[in-house]
């Protein structure tokens, strides 16, 4: 769709970027905090990138005061970011630790003195270890309730001070990494545990929407989810039919349940015929279909190209380049399970359009619009951007650290994103990934995201130093001309 002019963003748009607790926090162990799956995770050997954990991260927990100033310099206007339910809770249920409850009070109080709108999300990965332990983490029903008497403590604590809350994040990434291909917590490698904490994880985040519907009436929730459209590799009706299950299964399998509140058919039917669909108890349709979002986080990196599936066509073409390797946004099979869905519905193979990022991500800047597209048409729901971003390795040299490739990626997906609200999707505001340097959760920390270079690596902590990137400058001008200067973006 073209379009003579753009849409200005609106007045109030939330110009922000984002974290996780376990990515920046640090302080594993400090004032009552007790360890999380992916404290116990990460200390498994070969299991990360030189064995880097979280235990210190990027010291977030002792220098929040520190980035908040910088986020004010910068003029955010929006800052995403998670709880660690263990630093509230220890044992993921029962005693609440003040102190921790405390440090998150602080740090919205914090947020609000810079006018800078705190972004709370309950859930990213970082379960207790004990709940882990006690009742085999999310694949027991247990779990369900000792989140929501965790959100119950948040909401009743923080409700009046935060308007947006995200329940999940990226539960298509966290049930796939962690449930069946060994690479998260909790280091399993089963679809059919797979697709049943899943389940638990969807009746989670219902049962943490009614609560807070019920408690905060007048703020707003939903989950924030890891998108990505699914393309068709030609015009060949196979292909374009390989798609259309493709982006079921990669995504509606987990928004239906979201914005409808039921699991779509085509691909419960596969998943039964294959015996790995979960058990349903009574009552969970019902808590599913009471709890809507009231919008719905997007996080948008890439999406994934499709060919007939390899059962009636034998072998890829020539010119056909299969997807090797794992990727998080993408349902792709870890070498030949015994119960792969996939093999029957499509087959992932790389876009020849597009270019790659160093860790093999596909950069897709029009995806963007057609992600925002596909989910506002599908949902009808005001959609908040909550991950977009560019991991890269970057380097500091005299106290400057030139980013230029990551100015040119972001500007791209905003042009495209005010493409998107030009062609009518609601945005209520974009976070980028991410405003610090932070703890890649399997790469480390050569893997950079941040506007704010944070000076350490996999073997020396340093002294923390935070450094202003280019890209901290080129993004505190978009937002100060809530948008990008004309012309800018387009390459």
């Amino acid at each position: 769709m073209y379009h003579k002019e753009l849409d200005p963003f609106p007045a109030n748009f939330l110009w922000g970027a984002a974290s996780a607790a376990y990515q920046i926090e640090g302080a594993w162990q400090a004032d009552g905090k007790g360890p999380s799956i992916w404290d116990t995770f990460s200390k498994l050997p070969g299991k990360t990138y030189l064995g880097t954990n979280g235990d210190v991260a990027v010291d977030h927990y002792h220098r929040f005061r520190e980035d908040i100033q910088l986020m004010a310099e910068m003029g955010l206007k929006t800052y995403r970011f998670s709880v660690a339910w263990s630093r509230v809770m220890p044992d993921g249920e029962g005693a609440v630790n003040e102190a921790g409850l405390a440090f998150y009070e602080e740090l919205v109080d914090e947020l609000r003195r810079y006018q800078i709108e705190p972004v709370l999300t309950l859930y990213h990965w970082d379960l207790p270890q004990a709940l882990q332990d006690k009742y085999n983490g999310w694949e027991g029903r247990e779990t369900i309730a000792a989140f929501k008497s965790y959100c119950r403590v948040l909401f009743e604590r923080l409700g009046s001070k935060v308007t947006y809350w995200v329940t999940m994040n990226e539960q298509n990434v966290l049930t796939s990494l962690g449930y069946r291909w060994e690479l998260h917590p909790p280091n399993v490698a089963d679809t059919k545990r797979m697709f049943q904490a899943n389940h638990h994880l969807n009746l989670a985040n219902a049962d943490a929407i009614a609560l807070f519907h019920e408690l905060v009436p007048t703020r707003k929730i939903g989950p924030s989810f890891g998108y990505g459209p699914m393309y068709p590799l030609r015009a060949d009706p196979n292909d374009v039919l390989a798609a259309e299950n493709g982006e079921a299964f990669n995504n509606s399998w987990w928004l239906d349940v979201y914005c409808k509140g039921k699991y779509p058919k085509v691909i419960w039917k596969q998943l039964e015929a294959l015996g790995i669909a979960p058990q349903l108890l009574e009552g969970d349709l019902e808590l599913l279909k009471r709890a809507k979002p009231d919008f719905l986080g997007i996080n948008y990196y890439h999406g994934g190209t499709a060919a007939q599936n390899t059962l009636e066509k034998e072998r890829i073409a020539s010119q056909e380049k299969a997807f090797s390797g794992i990727d998080p946004y993408l349902m792709q099979p870890k070498d030949q399970q015994a119960q792969t869905p996939e093999t029957v519905l499509f087959q992932s193979v790389e876009n020849p359009y597009l270019e790659k990022t160093d860790w093999g991500w596909e950069i897709d800047p029009v995806g963007f619009r057609v992600a925002l597209r596909r989910v506002s048409d599908r949902y009808d729901l005001p959609i908040f951007v909550t991950e977009n971003g560019l991991g890269a390795i970057d380097l500091e040299k005299d106290g400057k650290v030139h980013d230029s490739y990551r100015i040119d990626y972001l500007a791209q997906h905003i042009l495209e994103m005010q493409k998107a609200i030009t062609d009518g999707v609601t945005v209520i505001g974009y976070c980028a990934w991410s405003f610090t340097d932070l703890l890649s959760w399997l790469n480390g920390y050569k893997k950079r995201y941040g506007f704010v270079y944070v000076d350490r690596d996999e073997e020396d902590e340093k002294e923390l130093t935070r450094i202003k990137k280019d890209s901290y400058y080129w993004y505190q001008e978009v937002i100060q001309n809530n948008g990008l200067r004309k012309g800018e973006g387009i390459s």
